[in-house]
């Protein structure tokens, strides 16, 4: 899992707004772009995020644990 701390620190590369820690994964609900956690690793690449739909949108929404950015 991600450090508190470390959680606070990151930002989406594509535009630098805080992301929201859902399971296994950060997202930024500005862009509806999920960034996937390897070995508790953020792999934070714009070529490498998942776009999402609607529904994956407000499941994470509802799942997720906002980032408190410095």
């Amino acid at each position: 899992m991600i450090d508190d701390n470390l959680l606070s620190i990151l930002v989406c590369p594509a535009d630098r707004g805080p992301l929201t820690l859902v399971d296994q994964q950060l997202y930024n609900p500005r862009l509806r772009r999920a960034y996937r956690i390897e070995d508790g690793i953020p792999v934070l690449l714009v070529d490498e995020a998942i776009e999402v739909d609607d529904d994956e949108h407000a499941r994470l929404i509802a799942r997720g644990t906002p980032a408190d950015p410095q």
